[in-house]
């Protein structure tokens, strides 16, 4: 499914995407790698093994990107013009390797801009991690702000065929 465009997202709208991601601890060396951050409670097993978590802790921008792929299907896949802002970050626990991941949004605001031409969309997204038998525990939640596409004229979703 194609994300939404600017008039079909409504506010206080909350989504639950449907696809999940286990982090493996190759995905957080690679993100590490990549990005150049060489923080040792990411990376070395030993250091980590010393600090109040225990073992390592994935990358929290890793966790807050990987939350941000996992709702586009269901909100801006194609739709979307730009990321605007992310604001609010909060990593209030940790993830680990072999954790699974999910993602919820909640649409709190939107505008036209001032040309009506496109819209504005703020968007809530929370990362949970799924533990068995207990509810999920949230690990990262943040305001995403769009810039999206208002739908085509001959777009075959608005029922003008």
């Amino acid at each position: 499914m194609p994300g939404l465009y600017y008039e079909e997202f409504a506010v206080g709208e909350t989504i639950d995407h449907a696809k999940r991601r286990t982090i493996s601890e190759a995905d957080n060396q690679r993100f590490c790698d990549m990005t150049m951050n060489q923080q040792p409670l990411h990376l070395d097993a030993d250091f980590a093994a010393e600090t109040q978590f225990g073992e390592r802790l994935v990358n929290g921008l890793y966790t807050m990107s990987l939350a941000v792929g996992l709702s586009i299907p269901e909100t801006t896949d194609g739709t979307i013009v730009a990321n605007l802002s992310y604001d609010e970050v909060e990593h209030p626990n940790p993830v680990f390797h072999g954790d699974t991941i999910r993602a919820r949004s909640t649409v709190t605001d939107k505008r036209e801009t001032s040309d009506g031409e496109r819209g504005v969309v703020t968007m809530r997204v929370e990362a949970f991690k799924i533990v068995d038998g207990d509810d999920d525990v949230l690990v990262c939640e943040f305001e995403r702000t769009v810039l999206s596409e208002k739908r085509p004229a001959d777009d075959g979703r608005n029922g003008d065929d």
